[in-house]
């Protein structure tokens, strides 16, 4: 595959332009700031872009930063926030990257280009780790593996979400579909070598980037822990128009181009 360092790099320099900022936590005892000297590299980042997240971004961080796993990072990458979601990630990450526009692709592009970690975990700001999570992914994700992500929840125990996340875990798992529960796994170096997200995707990004990465090596499926993921699309849309628009989108990336599809927003 053709190295695209320079790709990625290209796709989001308006976003790297607006503000950096390094932040210090007193919740967790700071391994590796960028650049201070003699700072450890982590082994995991974990980059989490975030679109009005107020309602959500602090027990997701929380969640992180209670990991029995301690060799990690939190990269947080705002895009588009018109709430105060910034300023409660700053008290609890490593790092919060401003992006003035929406852009979820970007956004973890940016997060995926400034982390400092061997190890990408893309983890979606509605989205809880268990305690354990990054102890087993330290374990489970190894150098054959390429892409995977984790067994998945409902944060409501409807017998229609279970269901659904029984046959999502199922396809998972067996590899009948290659896909993300909220979280996605990497190695930075494989990342960068396909030039990240697809920034003009704004729906089945996460397939795209999976295909792409597999060129380096398997689809893994952890399911010793899981992630628990908010239903609010669902509560907001309704479950059975949502399972209708996942196969409506299944059967257009089939034989269309969907980077003139997007998701609505919902908070």
């Amino acid at each position: 595959m053709e190295n695209k360092e320079g790709t990625l790099a290209n796709q989001s320099t308006a976003a790297a332009l607006v503000l950096e900022r390094p932040v210090t936590r007193a919740t967790r005892p700071v391994k590796s700031t960028g650049g201070r000297k003699g700072a450890k590299t982590p082994l995991i980042s974990v980059i989490i872009p975030a679109h009005n997240e107020q309602h959500y971004i602090r027990q997701t961080l929380q969640a992180v930063n209670r990991q029995t796993f301690r060799d990690f990072e939190i990269v947080v990458v705002t895009n588009g926030c018109t709430d105060r979601t910034a300023d409660i990630a700053r008290e609890l990450c490593d790092q919060v990257i401003v992006m003035p526009e929406r852009g979820l692709s970007r956004a973890r592009n940016l997060g995926g280009q400034a982390a400092r970690g061997k190890v990408l975990i893309f983890l979606d700001a509605d989205t809880l780790l268990e305690a354990h999570a990054l102890e087993v992914i330290g374990q489970r994700f190894t150098p054959e593996c390429a892409a995977g992500t984790l067994k998945g929840c409902p944060d409501i125990t409807r017998p229609s979400y279970l269901l659904m996340y029984a046959v999502k875990n199922f396809q998972h798992r067996s590899g009948l579909h290659e896909g993300s529960s909220g979280i996605i796994l990497c190695w930075k170096e494989h990342f960068i070598a396909t030039g990240g997200f697809d920034e003009a995707l704004h729906v089945t990004e996460n397939s795209d980037l999976i295909r792409k990465l597999r060129f380096f090596g398997r689809y893994t499926f952890i399911s010793e822990t899981a992630v628990t993921t908010s239903m609010r699309r669902y509560e907001n849309g309704g479950w059975l128009k949502m399972i209708r628009l996942w196969i409506k989108l299944w059967g257009q990336s089939l034989i269309s181009d969907l980077r003139h599809q997007k998701y609505e927003a919902i908070r």
